[in-house]
């Protein structure tokens, strides 16, 4: 089944941590209590002094609550100042928000904005994209790329409407049994539309938490388990959550970012471990650091106190990659008239300039195959015979 995921690759078949078993969706959820203990909440340890979060699978941490006080204050304050002005966070309609989350996954915010707008003016409500024809979806995602977003979007929305809902259900364990919607999102729907005390972990959230709490996972915890107990672990009083996810992300992608952090405008860089455990760099330019900060405008990530993110591989040449071959073949058969085919020779040289049916036939008809298999077209007949469309 099609669906958009939390990872990060475009050939990933379903979200972080999916498992196939949870494909039966039923529209009956029960809204999570909001009690001490419950799994999803961060709960405060009786000895006192720490914080700890917990999952279902007992992985745990533990924070300083001084600190962690400190921090709450201080990034919250930062971000009533500085936060980003996005206008999905302008709303609490989950349909609208799960929308914003699928652009902007592997799409940068500046081309989301746009696109968001007029898709959600091409179909204003989960019912009506529930009910709109597969290639409008796919022609409305138009300019966004990783097409099999759109494609999930659209059996989320069929999913619900078929059970006899109109709207997303509000709990996580109920957003993770819709197809494609993985952790992330449903932390994300369920507090930012909901309102509900949920973690959210992305790449920016997990850097920011690692470098000011530098907390080692416990021997034999993998990293995403552990990255989900210190987000719960991290999470302030339930009025401040929805206010403090987005402030994670927002310093994670404007100034506490990958490569050259902005240490001196950094509203916690005096609790931040990271300053005082990893190797420095030359002051860059940029905002004055504090008295004494004044060489850690950037961080080198070195230490082995504070764990960096693994160097990035050389990215492949995106022009003449499958991806690429993939997204004009979408594209040339976004272009046909509503219902039209085009022979698969045909297509070809609009997919591949260099395109011979007699070595590339083979090639083009196992792409396609690949794009009929994610729900973004349909092929018909076999061989020179082919023809296709948009789903």
């Amino acid at each position: 089944m099609p669906r958009f995921t939390d990872a990060t690759t475009d050939d990933a078949t379903g979200p972080l941590g999916s498992d196939p078993s949870r494909a039966q969706y039923r529209l009956t959820v029960r809204r999570p209590a909001i009690a001490e203990g419950h799994p999803t909440r961060p709960v405060s340890s009786e000895s006192g002094g720490v914080r700890r979060g917990r999952t279902a699978t007992t992985a745990s941490v533990a924070l300083p609550e001084g600190k962690t006080a400190l921090v709450h204050a201080a990034i919250l304050r930062w971000d009533r100042q500085q936060g980003r002005d996005l206008p999905w966070r302008r709303t609490r309609d989950p349909y609208a928000i799960l929308v914003a989350e699928a652009m902007l996954q592997q799409t940068q915010v500046d081309r989301v904005r746009p696109k968001w707008e007029a898709f959600l003016q091409a179909f204003p409500t989960l019912r009506a994209l529930a009910e709109a024809a597969r290639a409008d979806v796919i022609r409305a995602w138009a300019g966004l790329g990783y097409n099999r977003r759109a494609v999930s979007l659209h059996e989320i929305a069929r999913t619900v409407v078929d059970a006899g809902g109109d709207t997303l259900p509000s709990s996580v364990e109920a957003l993770r049994a819709l197809p494609g919607i993985g952790p992330y999102t449903a932390g994300a729907i369920a507090c930012f539309a909901f309102g509900l005390p949920e973690a959210v972990l992305d790449t920016n959230v997990r850097r920011v938490l690692d470098r000011i709490f530098a907390v080692e996972a416990a021997s034999g915890v993998p990293a995403d388990r552990h990255g989900w107990a210190m987000a719960r672990a991290a999470l302030p009083a339930g009025a401040d959550v929805y206010d403090w996810n987005q402030a994670l992300m927002d310093l994670g992608a404007t100034i506490c970012v990958a490569r050259a952090p902005r240490c001196g405008a950094c509203p916690v860089r005096e609790s931040c471990a990271a300053v005082a455990n990893v190797e420095t760099s030359p002051t860059m330019s940029g905002p004055t650091p504090l008295p004494g900060l004044e060489g850690l405008t950037r961080v080198a990530e070195s230490r082995a106190t504070y764990r960096p993110e693994s160097p990035k591989r050389v990215a492949e040449r995106f022009e003449g990659s499958r991806r690429w071959f993939r997204g004009r073949a979408v594209a040339a058969l976004r272009g046909l008239p509503e219902g039209a085919t085009i022979a698969v020779d045909a297509l070809g040289p609009l997919v591949d300039p260099d395109y011979k049916a007699s070595s590339r036939r083979t090639w083009l008809l196992e792409l396609l195959g690949d794009l009929a298999r994610d729900g973004l077209v349909v092929v018909n007949g076999e061989g020179d015979a082919s023809v296709a469309r948009l789903a």
